[in-house]
């Protein structure tokens, strides 16, 4: 053997060397890779539990703030709205600590606190609520639900509605078809400005985080006005987020 075909051998198995060597970093690289993924992901469901507790902490003081002003406002009907009332406590204390409820238990929770709002009104005020439920849907018994999600939509609506003119209205459609769960409501707006409070939009601002962090891109909120009448829309895919959940 020559001495340049010796050069030539310690030069390929140098080179194999340091090709394994290679090859063993990025083996080790992507399962570091992968176990930060991991880590990062852990920590994200972690952050968001940790906030969704936060906000929702928030939420039910608020809630039951404005409900009892309502209450204390009409006492006259104090006992059909103590009878709504314990219905809408029980959902709050035992039903929204969970991380999920079903549509239709969702659903009860939003007509009785409907009905704890009309003491608000005139018996002659022009309320209309639509209810397009398919209760053979997959999903009306499943639980995909964020609990108190429908709140921030119905007291908009009798916080900022013209409840004087001849002819205000509030109406509320609810509907679950093809495991999607659609919330309408769109009120005539009062020309009398709202009083702002400090913690005013509250509601709002906790119901955006909310859908963000539970439901991301499956979901849809507007709201916007068209001439007098202010529209708030909130529609959620539950099948896709379904499909999401048992993927992840």
């Amino acid at each position: 053997m020559t001495n340049l075909d010796y050069i030539f051998l310690v030069l390929c198995l140098l080179i194999l060397c340091i090709a394994g060597y290679l090859l063993y970093r990025l083996q080790q690289l992507e399962k570091e890779k992968k176990y930060m993924q991991v880590k990062y992901v852990d920590f994200e469901e972690r952050f968001n539990h940790l906030q969704l507790e936060t906000l929702e902490s928030k939420l039910n003081p608020h809630l039951f703030k404005n409900i009892l002003n309502s209450i204390q406002s009409h006492a006259y009907q104090t006992y059909f709205a103590m009878d709504k009332l314990s219905n809408v406590l029980d959902y709050i204390l035992y039903e929204s600590r969970r991380r999920f409820v079903s549509p239709k238990e969702e659903i009860d929770f939003a007509l009785n606190l409907i009905e704890i709002n009309k003491i608000k009104i005139s018996p002659l005020f022009a309320l209309t609520v639509k209810k397009k439920i398919d209760e053979t849907d997959a999903s009306y018994q499943q639980q995909l639900m964020a609990p108190l999600i429908s709140i921030d939509l119905i007291e908009n609506a009798f916080k900022h509605a013209d409840l004087q003119s001849a002819d205000a209205f509030i109406t509320v459609v609810i509907e679950l078809k093809g495991q999607v769960f659609s919330m309408m409501v769109t009120n005539k707006i009062s020309s009398k400005a709202a009083f702002k409070k400090d913690n005013s939009g509250l509601g709002s601002e906790t119901l955006e985080q909310r859908l963000k962090i539970i439901y991301k891109n499956h979901y849809k909120l507007d709201k916007f006005i068209e001439g007098d009448v202010y529209v708030a829309q909130l529609k959620i895919d539950l099948r896709e987020y379904k499909t999401q959940m048992l993927a992840s």
